[in-house]
């Protein structure tokens, strides 16, 4: 273990985030503006990919801040921990702070490179485990918890879970809730973006990583049945998916074997994600399990209406019938609540305007910010006292 903990903090504490990937992504989103924005006279920052880096990363204008790609295959890894904890003891951190339940085991190769400040957080659930119980995986979450500080749950489900289906004690159990830039995203007077489409089209967006686990598919079949329901409305009737991922050329088949070529806009990853939800009239998640969608605070402090699963973290957000409408994981509900919306543009604007109000109460960047901070300090100056306390036999 280090010799000198207070050495490092006169420095600027180090801060290693790790990840499995860095490309465009809602967690990637938090991960980068947390950098770019926690107070640069405090922490300094690397990012440490398990696989690889996209263009992606050049979002993050912090300066100094480094990148390492550990290049992992498939499967389990030795490999990688070995090469992990050789960086560790090269560039010596101060606090390693993982994201999801592939970077997790690494909270063990950190203690043992002697990094004194282990954090791990949950964003979220994959789509073969959606209510997060694997035995498998849980079992791993509770015995790693001797060499993990603090757990980071980002919504009040996620908090829940740890406690009562994982088993991580009180004391080590810290939610943060997300937060969203609500000068970046915010109502425009003047919409516009660009999207292909008309003024007047009623625009239907998804913004997120086309995976299983966001249920695009479910999306464009409730979409191709809202079309067949709403005749009158047909031709204004338009569908964005934001994003890019495993399932995108499956989407993008699945569109044109309905012949919704020209109304379903595909993009792939863009970086004007705020200019392009300027441009949406309803925002879309239909998503199978969730912990606080970074896509949604944003698309909400824009003020738009919504369509959610009622699914993990997101009736924690979205209070049904308030600042958006939920609804079963299922084609039907989804197309229901669609048309709802598209045939009660009053409804619209009531919610949109809800929904911002909702963002600026309770999902500030500035407050998550204020509490990641928090937490650094804290944990860094627990373990700085805990090295200062005098042995039996001194």
């Amino acid at each position: 273990m280090h010799s000198d903990l207070s050495v490092l903090n006169a420095q600027r504490p180090l801060v290693i985030h790790l990840v499995y990937s860095l490309d465009v992504g809602g967690l990637e989103t938090l991960l980068v503006d947390c950098i770019n924005r926690m107070p640069a006279e405090k922490y300094r920052h690397a990012v440490v990919c398990l696989t690889r880096y996209s263009a992606f990363a050049d979002k993050i204008t912090q300066p100094g801040v480094e990148l390492y790609a550990l290049n992992k295959p498939p499967g389990n890894g030795l490999r990688v921990h070995v090469d992990f904890w050789k960086l560790m003891r090269r560039l010596r951190p101060t606090i390693l702070h993982t994201y999801n339940l592939a970077a997790m085991e690494y909270c063990f190769t950190a203690a043992a490179a002697g990094v004194p400040v282990r954090i791990h957080a949950e964003h979220g659930r994959d789509a073969s485990d959606p209510h997060g119980l694997n035995r498998k995986h849980n079992v791993l979450r509770r015995h790693l918890a001797p060499f993990i500080d603090r757990y980071v749950p980002v919504s009040d489900d996620l908090h829940r879970w740890f406690a009562e289906v994982v088993g991580i004690p009180a004391a080590k159990n810290h939610l943060i809730k997300n937060g969203v830039d609500t000068a970046r995203y915010a109502p425009r007077a003047q919409a516009g973006s660009a999207a292909p489409w008309r003024a007047g089209d009623i625009v239907i967006g998804a913004v997120a990583r086309v995976q299983d686990v966001k249920n695009h598919q479910g999306l464009v079949a409730a979409f191709a049945l809202l079309r067949e329901r709403l005749p009158a409305l047909r031709d204004r009737l338009r569908l964005t998916i934001v994003g890019d991922g495993p399932l995108y050329g499956q989407v993008k088949q699945q569109v044109n074997d309905a012949g919704l070529q020209d109304v379903v806009w595909l993009p792939g990853a863009r970086a004007d994600v705020a200019d392009l939800l300027h441009g949406f009239t309803i925002f879309a998640l239909p998503s199978l399990a969730e912990g606080t969608p970074v896509s949604l605070l944003e698309a909400m402090a824009c003020g738009l209406p919504s369509v959610c699963s009622r699914v993990g973290g997101i009736p924690e957000v979205v209070t049904h019938d308030v600042h958006g409408i939920l609804v079963p994981v299922e084609v039907e509900a989804l197309a229901d609540a669609l048309a709802r919306y598209v045939q009660d543009p009053a409804l619209m604007a009531r919610h949109g305007a809800a929904a911002r109000a909702r963002i600026e109460d309770k999902y500030s960047m500035a407050a998550m910010l204020g509490a990641y901070t928090a937490l650094y300090d804290g944990l860094c100056a627990r373990k700085a006292r805990s090295r200062q306390r005098p042995t039996v036999n001194s």
